[in-house]
């Protein structure tokens, strides 16, 4: 009896929630026809199903603080942080124990009317001795932060684009390689008050961002108006991926840099499909890098998430939107977060295979160095997050 307890307890304990009721009471059903007579049986069967109960009401994620829009580093320290918005504030949490607990969220900075929703917000990047959080107002302008880990102090340094009310769409996204070197890419409309692909970089020798350079200007004067690009950096290697707009079609590109940004090559169409569309899906996708340099991409067309591998031909995936991506070292595996309906949806994608589903949307994954997967997600203006 004590081992038919114990493996119910393990089956219970490792069963989806929404099922774990079913089992206890129909366990106590079959267990009551066959021993109930006997009353130590009956003490055990009590024992059991108090466990069970315990296991089933365990929280399976936490709430971190009220807010909207995680997005999530990790420094060379393993030391994890989350940045997410208020009104027009911005907060940052911490975790120094791989994602088990956070510190209270602190408040970073007021941007005035701060762009936030539909993958806008406060973007976030973590090195070796620095962070830095960017956030972009309704004007244009292009903010940032920085933390010196040394006196955990977050501290205005001005702003990314050097032309004024450039970047009024409000669609960024930045990365950090392990050398406290930073990346920045966002759609900019300086050429003709047209969207376009910008791109600029803070070395950890200069205490000013780069020059802003002009990455990919579309033949048909922009790219797509509001879809988020999204950046990667992995051994001296920049990927950006953006969708463009071109003869009609709103599909995805991948611009790749050999020398950290300093020269870019021709744009790459991902996918051999293309999508005619009249309008705007504000769906960026994801994309990263594996061990060795080689960039997965994750996109929406049409109502379904693909992955694709530079060159290749796109795989289906699911049907859904919001879609973005990291890759797992430990096991070579790559996962995908993304929206389907009212949940947020989480997949290894080798064998397609289910990891998370909560409700919620602007689900984060990032994967830590065992292996485990630190997810964030916001629900009801509330950040929660799980570790699986």
């Amino acid at each position: 009896m004590l081992y038919i307890q114990h493996q119910l307890f393990c089956i219970v304990k490792n069963t989806k929630s929404i099922n774990r009721l079913y089992l206890v009471v129909n366990f106590h059903m079959m267990v009551k026809q066959v021993i109930f007579r006997n009353g130590i049986f009956q003490a055990i069967l009590m024992v059991t199903l108090l466990m069970l109960f315990s296991a089933w009401n365990e929280p399976e994620f936490h709430a971190l603080s009220a807010g909207i829009q995680p997005q999530v580093s990790i420094d060379t320290k393993g030391i994890v942080r989350v940045v997410f918005g208020r009104n027009d504030s911005i907060f940052c949490a911490t975790s120094i124990n791989q994602g088990k607990t956070f510190s209270a969220s602190i408040w970073v900075a007021k941007v005035k009317e701060m762009h936030i929703g539909m993958g806008r917000g406060p973007q976030i990047a973590s090195s070796v001795k620095f962070s830095v959080i960017t956030a972009m107002d309704k004007s244009g302008e292009i903010h940032f932060f920085q933390l010196d880990h040394k006196n955990d102090k977050w501290v205005s340094k001005g702003f990314i684009n050097d032309t004024k009310s450039s970047a009024p769409e409000g669609l960024m996204s930045i990365a950090a390689d392990n050398r406290d070197n930073f990346y920045a890419v966002w759609l900019d409309t300086r050429q003709d008050k047209k969207n376009n692909i910008y791109f600029s970089s803070l070395m950890s020798a200069e205490s000013k961002w780069s020059k802003n350079k002009l990455v990919y200007l579309s033949p048909d004067s922009h790219v797509c108006e509001c879809c988020k690009p999204n950046l990667a950096v992995s051994k001296g290697k920049l990927a950006i991926m953006f969708r463009n707009w071109l003869g009609g079609s709103r599909d995805l590109y991948l611009v790749k840099s050999d020398n950290l940004g300093k020269t870019f090559e021709m744009a790459q169409k991902l996918g051999l499909g293309t999508w005619k569309l009249n309008g705007c899906p504000m769906d960026g996708g994801g994309l990263a890098f594996d061990d060795h340099g080689k960039i997965q991409t994750t996109w929406q067309r049409e109502g379904i998430i693909y992955t694709c591998t530079p060159g290749d031909k796109e795989v289906k995936l699911a049907a859904g939107r919001g879609c973005v991506m990291a890759h797992n070292s430990k096991n070579n595996q790559w996962v995908v977060a993304y929206q389907e309906g009212e949940n947020a949806k989480l997949v290894e994608i080798t064998e397609n295979k289910e990891l998370m589903a909560v409700k919620g949307s602007s689900m984060k994954p990032l994967v830590l160095a065992n292996g485990k997967i630190l997810c964030f997600w916001e629900l009801n203006k509330t950040i929660m997050f799980r570790l699986i």
